[in-house]
């Protein structure tokens, strides 16, 4: 990634809806080019496609928690299974499948306290795989938007 893909891709994650115009003046280039780099860093796997980022509390979905889960007996089959049934579910925001103590972290955000109480207790538990579960309550939540490749660092 040169320079001019790097503003580019600063100037999509500031704001991925902005016009190909925009973007090219921001960057100082012409239209053709601006649109020609930004399809060929969707073409190379950079840009993945654009997220729309909502309100949960305007969802209904104010309380976030952050879920460690373990599953047991940590088999490829038990471990897919899981991550795909969780990554399904209309509370899950995000699944991450990690080492260590826990297997996977499930981001989820639910409508309140015993919304969060009854997915731990009536959805979790109740599979035959989750050996343990400990929930942490989310206070606020902050996402950065403005990934810079590693070489800028």
């Amino acid at each position: 990634m040169d320079e001019l893909d790097q503003a580019i891709l600063r100037e999509l994650q500031s704001d991925a809806r902005r016009t190909n115009r925009d973007v090219a003046a921001a960057v100082g280039v012409s239209p053709t080019t601006a649109l020609d780099r930004t399809r060929s860093l969707r073409e190379r796997g950079v840009i993945r496609g654009a997220i729309l980022d909502v309100d949960l509390a305007a969802l209904g979905r104010p309380v976030q928690a952050l879920i460690a889960i373990r599953v047991r007996p940590p088999s490829r089959r038990n471990i897919e299974d899981f991550r795909n049934w969780a990554a399904a579910l209309p509370e899950t925001l995000d699944v991450y499948v990690t080492s260590g103590g826990e297997d996977f972290i499930l981001h989820v955000a639910v409508p309140d306290n015993q919304g969060l109480y009854a997915f731990v207790i009536d959805r979790l538990t109740q599979r035959p795989e989750v050996a343990d579960v400990r929930t942490s309550v989310v206070y606020e939540h902050l996402r950065n938007t403005g990934i810079t490749p590693a070489s800028e660092e």
